[in-house]
């Protein structure tokens, strides 16, 4: 019944003006820091497009759960999806200057076993600390202290000094610049995952692509979030 309701839609949707309600869902944190605020813009563009935004770190699944966007972190899906890739979604780790001062600076990536750490929770499980070293990979995390999937607040217990933590670059940002919290670097970086594909996907149906609203949002996401991710 949804892919036939889809297909009434397509064929309605010939109509050249981007209309009607378009369901978008994102990850929390992506979607507060970076697509929240671009879709002002969109909305100026496109006045008939009625928005319907979700944000959720739970995993979705496009069609079942009546999306017609969805942006994900993590791995390219199966052919059914298009996977247009927004950005960079590696992990750095940071610590706040009080934190350093007290228990000092790792020089080593297997110095971090010694560390406290504060740890990001994904739909999949808590987060490792991994490092690739002689064509190995260690898993390096420190000493658990608190793990969440509320990035907001385990950069708030970094910035004062609870542990060292792991996170994406876009959700750390404000964080560097003000010097709350300072990244780490080792020889040999580290990672979450072994995967190396890891970054941020604007996701659809290959069939959507053809409903005026669905390309409008997909074409202005792209190129905005792009740019977004530039400055």
């Amino acid at each position: 019944m949804n892919q036939l309701e889809q297909s009434k839609e397509t064929v309605r949707s010939y109509q050249t003006t981007p209309m009607g309600r378009l369901r978008i869902s994102a990850m929390v944190g992506f979607g507060e820091k970076i697509l929240l605020p671009v879709l002002d813009d969109f909305s100026a563009l496109y006045p008939q497009i009625v928005l319907d935004v979700s944000l959720s770190d739970e995993l979705s699944t496009l069609g079942r759960d009546d999306v017609d966007i969805a942006i994900r972190g993590g791995y390219a899906p199966n052919e059914w999806v298009i996977a247009k890739r927004l950005m960079d979604n590696s992990f750095i780790p940071v610590a706040s200057p009080h934190y350093l001062e007290v228990h000092g600076v790792p020089n080593h990536a297997l110095e971090l076993r010694e560390h406290k750490g504060l740890y990001f929770k994904t739909p999949l499980g808590m987060t490792p600390w991994l490092c690739l070293m002689d064509d190995q990979w260690h898993d390096v995390s420190g000493p658990v202290v608190a793990i969440s999937n509320n990035g907001p607040w385990l950069a708030k217990k970094a910035c004062a000094g609870d542990g060292i933590l792991m996170s994406t670059r876009w959700a750390l940002a404000e964080y560097l610049e003000s010097g709350a919290l300072q990244e780490l670097k080792f020889e040999h970086p580290l990672a979450i995952t072994q995967n190396s594909e890891m970054a941020v996907y604007l996701l659809y149906q290959k069939q959507r692509y053809s409903v005026p609203k669905v390309k409008a949002a997909v074409d202005f996401l792209v190129e905005n979030i792009k740019v977004t991710n530039e400055c």
